[in-house]
Order: C-alpha cells, then structure tokens, then sequence
C-alpha cells in the first residue's frame, strides 16, 4: 500500500470543525482580554475613589500590560488557525512544510496549526 500523501476530504473536514470551534473559543478569550485592557466593562472603584486610584495606578497599570501581552498572543493564535482554515481548503493541511509528510493525527488535534511534523519539529 502507497504512503498516503494527504488527508481525505472526510478527515479535513473533521479537523476544519475542530479548528472552527478552538477560534470561536480564542476569539471570545481576545475580547475578554481587549476589554480588560481598556476597562470597557469595569465595575470598580476608579471612578469614583480618588484615594484607591492612586493606590491602585501601578497594579492596574501591570495587569493592562500582561493583558496586553496575553491579547497579542491570542492574536497571533487566531492568525495561525485562520492560516489553518486556508491550508484545509487549498486540501494542503496536514502536510509538514520541512518534510513534505503527513503531521500525525495525534499532534494534529493537539495542535491544529502544526505545520510541522515530530520529526522536523525535533530537529530544529
């Protein structure tokens, strides 16, 4: 039996579910974090207490910029799913760019935007 040199449209469709459903989830995480950054749903004392303000500046100011850190992440995240969408539709997805073989299922469905397989990941 021939090595098998992509997945089936069955399988694509399996992972393009899998995919769709880790992107709603991670965009709903982003505008919970772009919110925290901006306060947009804030139900503290800032507005109103002066003296908690001061006391809290520096806090609030680290917490918007790990926020702010945590949003690029989940940024980049959603990019590369998308790119993941595109590789399933061009029927390309799964295929290791160093390689040129099949990613296992496995990692795969660990990593839905893997473009490399174990083995080229363990050589970098």
């Amino acid at each position: 039996m021939a090595e098998k040199t992509r997945y089936s449209d069955e399988e694509l469709m399996e992972f393009k579910e899998l995919i769709m459903k880790k992107l709603d989830k991670a965009r709903e995480d982003y505008d919970l974090l772009k919110s925290a950054i901006t306060q947009s749903e804030s139900n503290d004392t800032q507005d109103t207490s002066p003296t908690f303000k001061v006391l809290e500046e520096g806090a609030a100011t680290l917490s918007k910029e790990e926020a702010g850190r945590l949003a690029q992440r989940q940024h980049k995240f959603i990019q590369h799913l998308q790119a993941a969408l595109v590789r399933i539709e061009n029927k390309t997805y799964g295929i290791c760019r160093e390689t040129g073989k099949l990613i296992s299922k496995e990692r795969l469905r660990a990593v839905p935007h893997a473009t490399l397989s174990m083995e080229a990941k363990s050589k970098q």
